[in-house]
């Protein structure tokens, strides 16, 4: 992680402005109320609609229910987002190659992503195909876009936390320790909604650089 600087992302979160890190020595978890404004949430929430399709995972585990949400891969190229990666890229201080493309992902009544890690298992049976060249994920970095009418928390479960949906928060954590193994501790589970629609964005950022195509990153 030296080269991406994710070693220093942690330090970078602690001094944002306005930022709560959890109260764990498990992981290294910040969140941020208010990160994205109403009208950028909700013109997320509206590409999320046009361009969703059904969530897939890297190694199947034989459970048809395990992830039951949509995911759109967002242009990276629409001016809004954008202005969100730059942002997150700036609150992490991880340069932008170093970013997987920015995804939305919808929850509707009933659906859930039971408890995992967003790490990829080194003896997984997909990892040479998401990891050979961009290597492991060392941070992500999660928006909730709206709060939906019931249910839909993210809850940690080394720590029993349950983060709650609300407009434009920012929820960060550490996928890996500082000596660059996996963090079991981040397992968590993303909730049934109840009642409403859940709207999200993630970001991930990895080890090595992604690979963007020349002239991608502008």
């Amino acid at each position: 992680m030296k080269t991406s600087g994710a070693d220093r992302t942690a330090a970078r979160l602690a001094a944002a402005p306005g930022i709560r890190r959890a109260p764990t020595p498990k992981l290294e978890q910040y969140m941020l109320a208010r990160f994205l404004d109403p009208d950028t949430c909700a013109a997320l929430v509206a590409m999320i609609d046009a361009n969703a399709r059904p969530s897939t995972i890297a190694d199947p585990n034989g459970d048809d229910a395990f992830r039951t949400s949509s995911t759109c891969d967002l242009d990276h190229r629409h001016p809004v987002v954008v202005a969100v990666n730059d942002r997150l890229h700036a609150l992490t201080g991880i340069p932008r190659e170093y970013g997987e493309p920015l995804q939305g992902q919808r929850y509707d009544v009933g659906e859930e992503f039971k408890a995992h890690t967003d790490y990829f298992d080194p003896d997984g049976a997909d990892w040479d195909t998401y990891c050979a060249i961009p290597g492991q994920r060392s941070w992500t970095l999660m928006i909730y876009l709206n709060q939906p009418g019931a249910g839909g928390a993210t809850r940690f479960l080394s720590t029993g936390k349950l983060h709650q949906p609300e407009t434009g928060k920012l929820l960060a954590w550490n996928n890996v320790r500082p000596d660059g193994t996996p963090n079991p501790e981040t397992l968590h589970h993303g909730m049934k909604v109840r009642k409403g629609r859940k709207y999200i964005i993630t970001k991930w950022f990895r080890e090595r650089p992604w690979p963007w195509a020349e002239g991608e990153l502008g």
